[in-house]
């Protein structure tokens, strides 16, 4: 196993990244290595792969691995309607499950919604939690709803 050629700018990889990237075992990777067909250095009882080797071994370019975790904002709003029937009540949670499944049919961002109702109170509790568009978008849906049953005689 010749040494392999590592620059401080040039991603480092183990043995497990690039089985998951290259769709292998992790067996099948360190039997590469141990043939040498991937170049790889041990550091500890690790090995670790640099981005050139693992190209040289594809034959292709491979784009650089993103971060492992990415940061996500999520938002969580609770709503509470009083006063507000249970017609009117089960015609806000459809709406905000409705418009939750199209969300995720098209991937315009994760939303979650929880609903409840407590007929003794004639209270509507609506928790929604995701990303702050759709989750605002909710808000507005609300909004406008109570505005409209607000309007009618």
């Amino acid at each position: 196993m010749s040494p392999p050629a590592f620059s401080a700018s040039q991603p480092l990889y183990s043995v497990e990244q690039v089985a998951e990237r290259l769709g292998l075992h992790v067996r099948t990777v360190r039997a590469y290595v141990r043939e040498g067909r991937l170049k790889a250095t041990r550091i500890g009882k690790q090995y670790r792969i640099a981005h050139a080797d693992l190209e040289a071994l594809t034959g292709a370019p491979v784009a650089p691995q993103s971060p492992g975790r990415t940061r996500h904002v999520d938002v969580t709003a609770v709503v509470d309607i009083d006063v507000i029937a249970p017609e009117a009540a089960m015609r806000v949670s459809n709406g905000l499950v409705a418009a939750a499944n199209m969300h995720a049919r098209t991937g315009q961002g994760r939303l979650r919604v929880d609903t409840s109702y407590d007929e003794v109170r004639a209270r509507l509790k609506i928790v929604l939690t995701g990303d702050h568009g759709p989750v605002s978008a909710m808000l507005g849906f609300i909004g406008n709803y109570l505005d409209q049953q607000d309007q009618q005689p």
